[in-house]
């Protein structure tokens, strides 16, 4: 839920893409936060270093107002909160696991959109995408799941008894690609039925589902905003997945 007293205040566009990993495990953890506008965003990304709470490059960032502490950088700020409020066990092992998955996250939003918008798709790279770096990519998350347990209607990424940081983002990473561009579904449920399964019963979750009704009905169809996002539906439009 948000709120202006809430102990935690986000800095992001208003768009799913990176914001939806940061809102999921939020939501999951039931922590209000505060969503700063599109102005205050702007200001502080276009802050000189010396003058910005956080030394930062983009968002999203996460200020926990209690702690009076800001962190930038999408796997640094998931990892904290699950650290922070214990939905990241003590162990050396499965924190790195579940560090390796939130950083194939990131890499597959960098891959998807072009490194954010470095170049633009055409005919020549996007192929090379969907026939080997995409599958590759379905490929990777089935494995990591179903090495621990994971099917198509029941458990979870890391072998955990409730979901973790890592069913989170990988809900966040492929739900949010099915709901804002609906052609990569078909394609996941073929290659990655476990995977597929695993996001759905994540996201019809109430309180993961209440921030995906809630964002659909404020972002509409966007996924991750301007030329990029204009240059992805036009491979996914002409070339399909």
């Amino acid at each position: 839920m948000t709120t202006f007293s809430a102990p935690y205040k986000l800095y992001y566009w208003p768009i799913p893409f990176r914001g939806h990993f940061v809102r999921f495990t939020l939501a999951y953890l039931d922590l209000d936060w505060e969503e700063a506008d599109v102005e205050e965003v702007a200001r502080l990304r276009s802050a000189p270093i010396s003058q910005q709470p956080w030394p930062l490059m983009a968002p999203p960032v996460l200020h926990d107002r209690e702690a009076d502490f800001f962190v930038n950088q999408l796997q640094a700020i998931v990892a904290y909160l699950g650290e922070k409020h214990d939905l990241t066990p003590d162990d050396p092992q499965f924190r790195a696991t579940t560090n390796k998955i939130l950083g194939d996250c990131g890499d597959v939003l960098e891959e998807i959109t072009q490194n954010c918008g470095d170049t633009m798709w055409s005919v020549e790279t996007w192929r090379h995408f969907k026939d080997e770096r995409f599958p590759r990519w379905m490929n990777l998350f089935e494995d990591m799941g179903t090495r621990h347990g994971l099917a198509e209607t029941a458990g979870y990424m890391l072998g955990t008894d409730e979901p973790s940081i890592a069913d989170l983002a990988a809900t966040a990473l492929w739900h949010t690609m099915f709901t804002q561009l609906p052609l990569v579904e078909a394609r996941v449920k073929q290659q990655a039925p476990c995977m597929h399964g695993l996001v759905h019963r994540i996201a019809a979750r109430p309180e993961i589902a209440e921030v995906i009704e809630r964002s659909k009905a404020t972002m509409n169809d966007l996924y991750c905003g301007g030329e990029i996002e204009r240059s992805l539906r036009l491979m996914l439009e002409t070339e399909g997945l």
